[in-house]
């Protein structure tokens, strides 16, 4: 166990009077530490130095969130979630719909296992679908554009032997963009692109970046901000896309790396398979320096936050709902179909104009595969609401069994 001379100090005062007030809280966190758990780890450190007080004090500084339960702890490197186990498998169980320790997580990144489900006869109460379906191989390219306005699937990857962005250094920061660089320069084809750095950025890229969408900027979110993700900002940070800009990887953000990949209009098949080609060259390229993904049976892909855990994965599309988002059980309908809305500027943001961010719920306990075709079914049948909503009929007959 490493030693961490700040953590022996706060030893010297005891449980009650370190135990942190969350008597206003509402995370995950707050839910699950209890004096007990806390009094069990809080003399633990990870071998980077990383305590259960640095796990926690996201969810300490910031109470709550008016729209979504947030998670209230980050790690700090990839060991955070063995040494602090006690306290961060009942907030995965909490926050992943009861995924157990013992469970395994499942990682499939084939594009080609992407199915299109093509609706030939419903037979359906108010509050369930039965559709008789043929399947056919490689869906996703056929939502329809009138509707669906542009496409996106997205993951974080943490690079091994790295601790992680809440926790690194400013040369240990360095060195993850260097290695990136690196990396990113060696590909090739409709991969090819070109490293911007936040710190070294023109007037005119920083315009074409935002111009395109493509340019984070400092985090000025409180549940970041806590977690030291904006520390030294914007040393070390910067954004690559291709060519093409349709395939972007953000470094030293939120995570070591945001690998999202991204058009216009509703192929999501497209956008899946440049996806999931993508992220195995560039994971391939790491391991030639010898520093792979992280990545373990349990978990999946370890990430800062563990909400992100497992896939990472949020496949989405801008799409019109204008009749549908105000029917009585459009969040019903979300939820049965393992879904979640956002307004197009983010998870804060309100829908404009009818048009809403649709992703999957889960990233835990099923594949990247498994989370997209809940993306490509689900707004496909939206659609279709939504069309028989704009000839005044009624879709009592269309709600779908819970997924």
């Amino acid at each position: 166990m490493a030693k961490n001379v700040h953590n022996d100090y706060k030893m010297k005062f005891s449980k009650d009077e370190e135990f942190p007030d969350l008597s206003l809280h509402n995370n995950h966190m707050a839910k699950v530490l209890t004096k007990d758990i806390y009094d069990k780890l809080r003399g633990k450190s990870t071998p980077s130095g990383f305590t259960v007080d640095d796990v926690i004090q996201t969810g300490v500084d910031n109470p709550g969130h008016p729209f979504i339960m947030t998670v209230g702890c980050v790690a700090g490197d990839e060991e955070c979630y063995e040494v602090f186990k006690d306290l961060l498998d009942p907030i995965i169980s909490d926050r992943h719909g009861g995924y157990k320790p013992t469970d395994k997580h499942k990682t499939d990144l084939e594009f080609e296992h992407l199915k299109v489900r093509e609706q030939t006869s419903i037979m359906a109460s108010e509050y369930s679908c039965v559709c008789c379906v043929s399947v056919s191989p490689q869906g996703g390219d056929d939502l329809d554009p009138n509707y669906v306005l542009s496409s996106r699937v997205r993951t974080g990857r943490s690079i091994k032997g790295f601790t992680l962005p809440p926790h690194n250094s400013r040369g240990e920061r360095r060195a993850i963009e260097k290695l990136s660089i690196e990396a990113l320069a060696s590909l090739d084809g409709e991969f090819k692109g070109k490293y911007y750095p936040l710190s070294g950025m023109t007037d005119a890229e920083q315009d074409q970046l935002i111009n395109d969408h493509f340019l984070f900027d400092k985090p000025v979110s409180p549940l970041l901000t806590c977690a030291g993700m904006a520390r030294d900002w914007p040393d070390g940070r910067g954004i690559w896309h291709n060519n093409d800009k349709t395939f972007l990887v953000w470094v030293n953000e939120e995570d070591h790396l945001r690998v999202i990949s991204m058009q216009k209009g509703g192929n999501m098949k497209e956008v899946f398979r440049r996806f999931c080609v993508g992220l195995k060259k560039i994971e391939e390229i790491f391991k030639k320096h010898n520093h792979g993904f992280s990545w373990s049976e349990h978990l999946g892909y370890i990430l800062t936050c563990p909400s992100n855990l497992g896939t990472g994965l949020r496949g989405g599309v801008h799409v019109k709902l204008a009749k549908l988002s105000t029917h009585a059980k459009f969040e019903e309908i979300l939820t049965r179909l393992r879904l979640q809305k956002r307004g197009t500027g983010g998870v804060d943001t309100a829908s404009v104009g009818g048009v809403f961010d649709i992703s999957n719920a889960d990233r835990l306990g099923s594949s990247e595969v498994d989370q997209c075709q809940m993306v490509v079914d689900g707004v496909k049948l939206m659609v279709e609401m939504e069309k028989k909503l704009e000839k005044g009929e009624s879709i009592d007959g269309m709600i779908p069994a819970q997924k």
